[in-house]
């Protein structure tokens, strides 16, 4: 596995912050590297600068697609110097996604050394591999726009999950944005106007109940019922003037006993501010396939689970794939000052992806 962690490694050392073209245009060009180094076909695709690469057996089809991406979110600069200590690999992508693309490489490279030993060539490879720079973006320019060619009967988003998780739903996603009208004034006659602040916190005490689980009737284990996240609140110019508009984004993850329509109609009946839809993402379901069979099988130890975030995986679907989220252990690090990777997991995960694919 040193190779794994050393190639790892190399990728954290490129800061791939989500957006940055110039960065990302780097790291795609290392990847191509390696993947020429080996001898390998692949396809580059690069849209409003993000690129995605591809390497298949066959043009355009594979019978198991990995997938995984090297853009990350961002953080300080000494992330991006990888610390390895106690078992465990640190920096910014470390275990969201950049080990994901170095083990990919490195069992594609194995498993096509092994053929082309054999006389073979790539065409006889039973997977492929998917590479993505927006993942944190979304997914909509890499994976949603390169999965659109790509024909697979399974595919395992290396993403999520961990050694003993196999993630078969994720989270749907709904974003809205609250505009609170008010009348300003001067702050020392605050009876001459409308505080637009005041009535978008009261519009938001009026939202928490429709997510409240106890409430509900949910159970608090694995937190599998929806949720609401108040992640930015913008209002008031200064501190002597009554505010005339105020702004709140809301992150809700919503699961397939929500109806989506009927609960934003609810929030609609119960606020005062305008509320407007600005995101709306499906949830991730696997979907029937005997290679979950074999991928338990493969990994008796890993048990089937779901996961409150979400990833490219939920564009598997729209495309007709049927898939998994799943990935080495991490300990929920993704996005921390303590972003890491255990490595003994990832060789935990290559053997059993190495066993997947002898009896795919």
């Amino acid at each position: 596995m040193r190779e794994i962690v050393e190639l790892t490694k190399a990728l954290i050392r490129f800061k791939t912050r989500s957006g940055d073209a110039a960065e990302l245009h780097r790291c795609a060009q290392y990847i191509e590297a390696y993947l020429k180094e080996c001898g390998a076909v692949y396809h580059r695709q690069d849209i409003d600068g993000v690129p995605a690469i591809w390497a298949l057996p066959r043009t355009g089809r594979a019978k198991i697609l990995l997938m995984s991406h090297f853009d990350v979110v961002d953080g300080p600069d000494t992330l991006f110097d990888p610390l390895e200590k106690d078992g465990k690999l640190y920096g910014r992508g470390a275990v969201d996604d950049k080990y994901a693309v170095a083990l990919s490489l490195v069992l594609f490279k194995n498993r096509l050394a092994a053929i082309q030993k054999g006389g073979g060539g790539q065409a006889a490879l039973p997977f492929g591999i998917l590479m993505t720079g927006d993942e944190e973006e979304g997914g909509f320019k890499g994976a949603a726009r390169a999965l659109a060619q790509i024909h697979a009967d399974f595919c395992i988003a290396l993403d999520g999950g961990d050694t003993r998780r196999i993630i078969i739903k994720e989270k749907g996603i709904l974003q809205v944005r609250l505009t609170a009208a008010g009348r300003s004034a001067h702050g020392s006659r605050p009876w001459l106007g409308k505080n637009a602040i005041e009535i978008l916190m009261a519009d938001l005490a009026r939202l928490k109940p429709l997510f409240d689980s106890a409430a509900l009737g949910y159970t608090p284990e694995g937190y599998w019922h929806r949720t609401m996240n108040i992640g930015i609140i913008a209002g008031g110019q200064v501190v002597n003037q009554v505010p005339d508009e105020a702004t709140a984004e809301l992150d809700i993850r919503y699961t397939e006993h929500d109806d989506v329509p009927g609960l934003i109609r609810s929030m609609q009946e119960r606020v005062e501010s305008t509320l407007a839809v600005t995101i709306q993402e499906p949830l991730f379901e696997a979907g029937p396939t005997p290679y979950l069979d074999r991928l338990q099988a493969a990994a008796p130890d890993a048990r089937l689970d779901c996961e409150n975030g979400a990833s490219d995986a939920r564009f598997l679907s729209a495309h007709g794939i049927p898939g998994v989220v799943w990935g080495a252990d991490g300990g929920n690090s993704q996005h921390a000052g303590n972003e890491h990777i255990v490595i003994e997991s990832i060789g935990r995960l290559y053997h059993a992806l190495d066993t997947f694919m002898d009896d795919s």
